[in-house]
């Protein structure tokens, strides 16, 4: 794919780089100084270059400079082992791509790797975003090319491929239930129905109304025969989401369940079965819930046969440039179009994204509100704790409030001019206007809060039961 000098004085750290990019597909070549490097370069014109810094003879910074004459296209990218903020600032002025502080993991790696070929090819990197993004068929459920993506890739596969019982875990926003319906996509199950059923915050009846169905009159409001959660998923797959948060009555008859696939309906004695593959997920530990007797061990070990763990988007930061590629793709031609600035998705690409990818698509739905008419998604679009979180300058509220201002007259001006184009008087951009703030308010404290719609709907002033319709009329939802 491409060639790729490393110049290192450590050979161990050269056969390391060399045996790593050689299975991701490029050629390497090594020096174990500056002047051998630059000797290299002029002869070979290798399309990226990584420089030590502390090198016998002439050290990497100098020679990164020199490279700048003798490939002036080409990005150096520098490491060190002692990184200090003038090493850092001296490279940076010195012209190079990137300042790596070792030990450089192999997934730093390969993401700086792919951002210094795409910008050597002239390519925006989400531009080049898009062009892998066509690797991925439009029903995706999963994107990402990360080691930590394959990973579980291969373990969606093994796991598809038999019957056991699933154990997801991962942070909250990391695709649980994105995984489970992979998984039952890929199945022999597919034919059948997918259901889910969250676990958390339901009382213990009502739960046991969810998941195994009542009779008349079992409770107050019980006034027909129904079906729960496991009757609907018969000959599918039924996902048990925050499992974790069962009460011990309910630990057991779901035990019983997995053991026998017998249940009875909620004041009803006679026994049903069902043939449902359970997956359960949680973002809670679970042995140490068991050590707590929070959780019953019996139980764990019938949900735990197979363990899918999920990568937080924090480990995979080479595929933020991908997710948003990928989000901006959908629901419509104006998504299509929009474009992200440089600046902006290095604010992306360097966040922590405590909220994983949850909070990277509100994030983006925030972002595309804003920027509504602006034809591109800019550092000033995106959610001030996002920008002040990597060390970036938020306007002030003022200067804030007098941007929005500009963009609603803009908005105003476009829909006057439509409407005295296609001849109609029957505006109604107040509304257009209004909706489309409280979206992009919505999406704001979602993102800040990583999803949680109590402390939403509290910090937006709303009941939570307005909060939830909002929710879903503007596709704020789980992904």
């Amino acid at each position: 794919m491409a060639k790729i000098l490393v110049v290192d004085d450590d050979s161990g750290v050269s056969r390391a780089f060399s045996r790593f990019l050689e299975k991701e597909g490029h050629r390497t070549l090594a020096a174990s100084s500056a002047e051998e490097g630059l000797e290299c370069a002029a002869i070979e014109k290798p399309d990226l270059i990584f420089m030590d810094v502390r090198l016998p003879g002439m050290d990497g910074l100098a020679a990164a400079e020199k490279l700048r004459g003798v490939l002036p296209g080409a990005p150096v990218v520098v490491m060190t082992g002692h990184g200090t903020l003038s090493t850092a600032v001296e490279a940076v002025r010195g012209g190079a791509f990137d300042y790596l502080l070792k030990p450089v993991s192999l997934e730093t790696v390969r993401a700086v790797v792919g951002r210094a070929l795409a910008r050597r090819m002239g390519r925006p990197a989400l531009a080049f975003a898009r062009e892998q993004l066509a690797d991925f068929p439009p029903e995706a459920l999963l994107v990402g090319r990360s080691p930590a993506m394959q990973e579980l890739y291969r373990q969606i596969a093994a796991a598809a491929a038999g019957e056991a019982t699933v154990l997801l875990l991962g942070e909250s926003g990391t695709g649980k239930e994105l995984t489970a319906r992979a998984i039952h996509l890929h199945s022999a199950r597919s034919g059948g129905p997918f259901v889910a059923l969250n676990c958390a915050g339901l009382p213990e009846t009502l739960l046991e109304s969810e998941l195994f169905g009542h009779a008349r009159g079992a409770f107050t409001g019980a006034v027909a025969n129904r079906k729960g959660r496991l009757e609907a998923a018969e000959g599918g797959t039924l996902l048990l989401d925050e499992v974790s948060e069962m009460s011990g009555a309910m630990q057991a008859k779901l035990l019983r369940f997995l053991e026998s696939h017998c249940f009875e309906r909620l004041g009803e004695s006679h026994t049903r079965s069902a043939d449902v593959r359970v997956i359960s997920a949680t973002n809670r530990d679970l042995r140490d819930m068991v050590a707590a007797n929070l959780f019953r061990e019996d139980l764990f070990y019938r949900l735990d046969v197979l363990r899918i763990e999920l990568p937080a988007l924090r480990e995979r930061c080479e595929d933020v440039a991908l997710l948003v590629a990928h989000f901006l793709s959908g629901r419509g031609d104006e998504r299509a179009r929009a474009e992200v600035s440089p600046e902006a998705l290095a604010v992306l690409e360097s966040y922590g994204w405590p909220g994983n990818v949850r909070e990277l698509k509100n994030c983006l739905e925030h972002a595309l509100a804003l920027a509504r008419g602006a034809g591109s998604i800019g550092v000033e679009h995106l959610p001030a704790h996002v920008v002040r979180a990597v060390g970036g300058e938020v306007p002030e509220s003022g200067a804030f409030a007098g941007g929005i201002e500009r963009l609603v007259r803009q908005l105003a001006r476009k829909r006057l001019e439509d409407g005295e184009a296609e001849g109609r008087e029957d505006y109604d951009i107040h509304a257009e206007v209004l909706r489309i703030a409280e979206r992009a308010a919505i999406a704001e404290v979602l993102a800040a809060v990583n999803g949680n719609q109590v402390q939403a709907a509290k910090k937006l002033g709303m009941h939570r039961t307005t909060l939830r319709k909002k929710i879903d009329e503007y596709g704020l939802g789980d992904q």
